[in-house]
């Protein structure tokens, strides 16, 4: 059975996914194409046409059409959405009862905006309208490899769903309980980064990586979300609040900047504002904990399984903290856990729901990629001088092993937020200052901003100091003092990195690099951050990285077997 996943319900991320018989072919988000970050407001067109020909079929050879939106959630919610909003914001709350279908047209129409774009005909296939938070639930749980686990989806919001917790047994979904909006972790948290200014999805991980600089008692905010009686409860007076309440349009209060005092401006971090990150991170992890042990303690107690999904999941930091809880054992976070991901997500659910057997993600390369011979064609045609190398991992391990930054561009790009290895720009760990250097240079971001590492998956263990698995990105830990003396590069401030653990089996020439410079250096891993820069989204095509190396510091280029150089030939 072919299912096409396509995910475009809100304004941003859209993104396209298709499963053959339960195996993944092909994932990829729009804004790799249109390059625009997050592709806001488009509809997933590109994204569509490249999961149909990697999978070599046509739309009239699909048989469903999965859409992570669907008005049953707002259907079987709307009375607990009016109860829980009432007293807070009495006119959405009225407006709740009768507008579901309004949303259904608006919602569903860009669903259909995009078939119809594609000429589709929809009488070919079948349109399954899947829960946004069951596209989280199944983009975690069923791509796991786990047959039974308990699953957390932590969002903003989807329908009127912004917490959904459960357990999953041979695919199968077993609600246990909800949280419906206005209360909402995800919401807080954007307010939170709205308030620190960045913006709001896309920040929320700078807010994270700021946390750590900060001591949340000196900024408490427990009294403005917590959890009662194992529901959730956000005072909208300070985060997510109410237009009328609003500080000058933003989505944060007028109280909140009583109290805590003026927005944040600029890329320095200093106080207040590194208190508050911590405060909001405290926050929204002790929430987390308390509704996963009220809602899935007895469940974890038996298996010790826990799979989880939505925005919330890309934080690190809340991961760390689920992974060293007593009652969890495995931790599966997918390498696309927000709204992009569940494109991917409803056309698992799709595909269960139907008797497919969804297969684990043993890897994220799901994206297009490019030959040799198309990359010299595209360097042949603006006459940009290249050599042709017999060993790129060899030659760009030497190249690190001296301390110099690499961009590396091999086979299928990733899918998912984080670089793993094809769409990369790569540096020594442990050569000092070559952070600041990528931050200053190249990237063009923030200088407090962390770095990642790549790991050996056979030395993932020692450096790590756990056997836990870690092959997205989505995991941190805390490394053993000699690896934080030895690799100070990629260890934030808190001590924690969030690796990628590389298998020959996942990525064998990014693994054979890695092992070259192990090697050349005694070093297990190599500094690994997105290949693109501040504000832009990850490098899809030859193009794309062409445009960047000539427009950043950058000095080495591999493309496939190609090496381009701005100085003298060093490979």
């Amino acid at each position: 059975m072919i299912v096409l996943g396509i995910a475009c319900p809100f304004w941003h991320d859209p993104s396209a996914a298709i499963l053959v018989d339960g195996e993944t072919v092909a994932a990829v988000e729009e804004e790799r194409f249109t390059r625009v970050k997050h592709a806001p407001r488009e509809l997933p067109l590109h994204a569509v046409r490249y999961c149909l020909d990697a999978a070599g079929v046509t739309l009239d050879q699909v048989d469903v059409v999965a859409f992570p939106w669907s008005l049953e959630n707002i259907t079987r919610n709307r009375w607990a959405y009016a109860r829980r909003a009432f007293s807070r914001q009495p006119r959405k709350a009225l407006r709740s009862l009768y507008r579901g279908r309004r949303k259904k047209r608006y919602r569903v129409g860009k669903l259909e905006r995009t078939l119809d774009a594609l000429g589709a005909d929809r009488s070919k296939f079948e349109i399954d309208l899947v829960e946004h938070h069951l596209a989280h639930v199944a983009s975690a749980s069923h791509f796991s490899g786990m047959d039974e686990c308990a699953v957390a989806t932590i969002d903003g919001v989807g329908e009127v769903t912004t917490c959904l917790f459960g357990d999953v047994k041979d695919q199968r979904f077993t609600r246990r309980f909800e949280v419906q909006r206005p209360d909402s972790l995800g919401l807080f948290y954007a307010s939170i980064t709205e308030y620190l200014g960045f913006d709001v999805n896309d920040g929320e991980f700078k807010v994270m990586g700021m946390s750590c600089y900060g001591d949340p008692s000196k900024a408490d905010l427990s009294d403005i979300v917590k959890v009662v009686d194992g529901d959730l409860w956000m005072d909208l007076d300070y985060v997510w609040a109410p237009r009328e309440k609003r500080w000058k349009g933003s989505s944060f209060g007028k109280k909140f900047v009583e109290r805590f005092g003026p927005p944040r401006v600029g890329d320095e971090i200093d106080e207040p504002y590194i208190h508050i990150a911590a405060a909001a991170q405290k926050v929204l992890e002790d929430c987390s904990i308390q509704l996963i042990e009220h809602h899935l303690g007895d469940s974890l107690e038996r298996h010790g399984n826990l799979a989880l999904a939505g925005g919330c999941a890309l934080n690190v930091a809340m991961n760390r903290r689920l992974m060293e809880h007593p009652l969890v054992r495995r931790l599966y976070v997918p390498p696309s856990p927000g709204d992009a991901g569940t494109a991917i997500g409803a056309a698992a659910y799709a595909a269960a729901q139907r008797g497919d057997r969804v297969k684990p993600l043993r890897h994220a390369y799901w994206g297009p990629s490019f030959t040799t011979k198309e990359v010299c064609e595209e360097l042949d045609s603006l006459r940009i001088p290249y050599t042709i190398v017999t060993d790129a991992p060899a030659a760009a391990a030497d190249l690190l092993a001296r301390g110099e930054v690499v961009a590396w561009f091999q086979g299928r790009m990733e899918w998912g937020p984080r670089a793993l290895g094809n769409r990369s720009i790569l540096g020594n760990p442990g050569h000092r200052g070559t952070a600041d250097d990528i931050n200053a240079r190249i990237k063009y971001r923030e200088r407090w901003r962390p770095f990642c590492p790549s790991v050996l998956a056979e030395r993932a263990e020692e450096f790590l100091g756990s056997a836990h698995p870690a092959e997205f990105m989505t995991l941190s830990f805390r490394v053993p003092e000699k690896w934080s003396a030895e690799t100070p590069e990629v260890v934030h401030v808190d001590g924690t990195v969030r690796p990628q653990s590389v298998s020959a089996d996942a990525n064998p020439r990014y693994h054979q690099l890695l092992r070259e410079f192990d090697k050349r250096t005694g070093l297990p891993c190599v500094i690994n951050t997105s290949l693109n820069r501040r504000g832009e989204p990850m490098i899809c095509a030859p193009k794309d990285a062409l445009a960047m190396f000539y427009g950043s510091g950058l000095e080495h280029l591999f493309l496939e077997d190609v090496y381009v150089t701005k100085g003298r030939k060093k490979a």
